[in-house]
């Protein structure tokens, strides 16, 4: 049940999303196509062929990148539904390989959130289910000095426009935390790049 049911079913929900990287990647990576950017907020959702959307926000569909492993990485939208949309920059800048894995937190069915490591690079995807919540998460995964946290959240009206997305910038260290609201539905996804 990858992201491609929402083309005929109500199935592929937020609660889906968090449920399966506790249950399918329990055995290695899995297939999902994440990305896609007619984002719907609960209530919202229609299943569709044509210009298919998604539950959830645009965050959320962001964090996938991270959460899921995969051994391929694609946007499962058309190339259309991409232009000038803000969010897309971080599905450029993502890797597909990782060199470490940290599960910062979650509870199946309800919310996950992991860093993954590519690099010197950090990345932290967050995804939760049709329950609004903030997550505290520690970065003392990170070493010593300074990094540049570019961090792609939910708006403020996400609950109701699922795309809305807030792109924000701050320096953090190992000894801060990342406060992240997630609206229903919601996730965010951060860059975290070494500071020289």
């Amino acid at each position: 049940m990858g992201l491609e049911y929402s083309k005929w079913s109500e199935n592929i929900t937020p609660q889906h999303d968090v449920t399966i990287p506790f249950t399918r990647m329990l055995a290695g990576p899995m297939d999902f196509t994440p990305g896609g950017f007619r984002n719907a907020a609960k209530g919202q959702f229609v299943a569709r062929d044509i210009a298919p959307m998604t539950q959830g926000t645009r965050a959320h569909q962001l964090a996938m990148y991270v959460v899921y492993e995969s051994p391929l990485v694609m946007a499962s939208d058309y190339p259309e539904a991409y232009e000038g949309q803000p969010g897309f920059e971080f599905i450029e800048r993502v890797p597909t390989v990782w060199d470490d894995t940290r599960f910062l937190a979650g509870d199946p069915s309800h919310f996950i959130a992991l860093a993954r490591k590519n690099g010197e690079g950090w990345y932290v995807g967050a995804m939760t289910d049709w329950e609004a919540r903030t997550l505290d998460l520690p970065l003392a995964f990170l070493a010593a000095g300074e990094y540049e946290a570019t961090i792609f959240a939910d708006g403020a009206d996400a609950a109701a426009v699922a795309t809305s997305l807030d792109i924000t910038k701050k320096t953090v260290t190992s000894a801060d935390r990342l406060s992240l609201n997630l609206a229903p539905g919601g996730g965010a996804a951060v860059i975290l790049t070494p500071l020289r």
